[in-house]
């Protein structure tokens, strides 16, 4: 029989997944009931945490529910059965099943919701629209004697210098002559005061998280064999890294404004709110910007990267109308589509899922999955205006 994990495990990967703390700091992200000891056989993933969506969870026997938006958005004093988030906690809890949220956490990363609606439209070679600062980074580099190479290595990992994504203890060493003489007043591990000595030693090299400077410093201090060991602490340049806000690519064809719409249609699952569009229906479609979820902070920034067109969810009237103004005569302003927010971010669940899955068998266990077939747009119908 394939083992089952847990859901401490569960969550444990989630969390290495889309981590916690690259929530914005008003969300409200991870496991909101549930037992971490409870064994985990089936998981349903659904951007809301709804009646509706908690019944489904219920009726096919899930162990745990991957929302997308939170169920306890502000801090609440109790959840009673009388309320309607109350009662969602109730059936949860009473019929076994956890809740877990992935929320702003899950928008920025690779594998998140803005890639996967890019990929979803048909949008490759994605980047962040507005990307974060990779995580600073400061490199060691330290010359010792090659007999001491690897203690130094071993202590200084233990710091925490040398890790780099999956890895750890990563090191580059070359290995040349040292020389030096030794003043009087000098305690020297090797050598003689007054005399010149020649040392074969390795250069060690590793790089470590800023923040993680002192400790790093200290460890090559007390591990060191030299009574003054040389080093050089080198701070690197700052690059941007894989997360941020939105995504940006190209079409594989280009095609008009009009064609690339309908696509977009055709492409999100059925809603009953509108798709609108702001733009010439001939305009030229080449370059693609999206954003998963409300979008419209990040208007300005399309207007200045150089784009075609840009899809979002819940665009105002105020700043689409300042939007538009910008167009200038022989100047091309980007156009603008707004769909569905819930369709939108449901682009991301069967990517949520299958990585999730890849990750449950890399460490040997395995969970039934089901992506949510509720609709949770909170629009009924749209009638044309025209």
């Amino acid at each position: 029989m394939t083992e089952r994990p847990t859901l401490a495990e569960v969550v444990t990967i989630l969390d290495r997944l889309y981590d916690p703390r690259w929530a914005a700091d008003w969300d409200a992200v991870g496991t909101v009931c549930g037992d971490p000891d409870a064994v985990i056989g089936k998981v349903m993933f659904a951007v809301d945490p709804v009646a509706a969506v908690a019944a489904e969870a219920v009726a096919w026997g899930a162990d745990l529910l991957v929302t997308h938006h939170p169920l306890l958005m502000r801090p609440v004093h109790g959840v009673p059965a009388t309320t309607p988030k109350g009662r969602i906690v109730h059936v949860l809890i009473t019929h076994g099943v956890a809740l877990h949220t992935c929320h702003t956490n899950a928008d920025s990363p690779s594998g998140g919701v803005s890639e996967a609606l890019a990929h979803a439209l048909g949008v490759s070679a994605v980047r962040p629209l507005e990307p974060e600062p990779a995580e600073m980074l400061d490199k060691l580099v330290t010359l010792v004697p090659t007999a001491s190479a690897e203690a130094v290595i071993d202590a200084l990992a233990a710091a925490g210098a040398g890790a780099l994504g999956d890895y750890d203890r990563c090191a580059f060493t070359s290995t040349g002559v040292g020389t030096f003489r030794p003043l009087p007043g000098a305690a020297p591990t090797i050598g003689t005061v007054d005399e010149r000595s020649s040392v074969a030693e390795t250069r060690v090299e590793m790089v470590l998280a800023r923040p993680r400077r002192e400790e790093v410093v200290a460890a090559l201090r007390a591990v060191h064999p030299y009574e003054e060991p040389a080093f050089d602490v080198l701070e690197m340049a700052p690059l941007a890294g894989d997360r941020g806000s939105g995504r940006i690519g190209r079409l594989a064809t280009p095609c008009t404004l009009q064609d690339f719409a309908a696509s977009v249609v055709a492409a999100l699952p059925a809603a009953a709110s509108a798709v609108r569009v702001a733009g010439d229906p001939d305009k030229h479609i080449a370059t693609v910007a999206v954003c998963g979820g409300a979008g419209d902070f990040l208007l300005d920034r399309v207007r200045t990267s150089a784009v075609d067109v840009y899809v979002t969810s819940d665009l105002r009237h105020h700043p689409v109308s300042e939007f538009v103004e910008h167009a200038r005569p022989g100047s091309s302003t980007p156009a603008l589509i707004d769909v569905p927010h819930w369709a939108a971010e449901s682009t991301w669940l069967p990517v949520a899922a299958e990585r999730l899955a890849r990750a449950l068998s890399k460490q040997g266990t395995t969970v039934e999955m089901r992506i949510s077939d509720t609709v949770t747009d909170p629009w009924s119908m749209h009638l044309p205006m025209s």
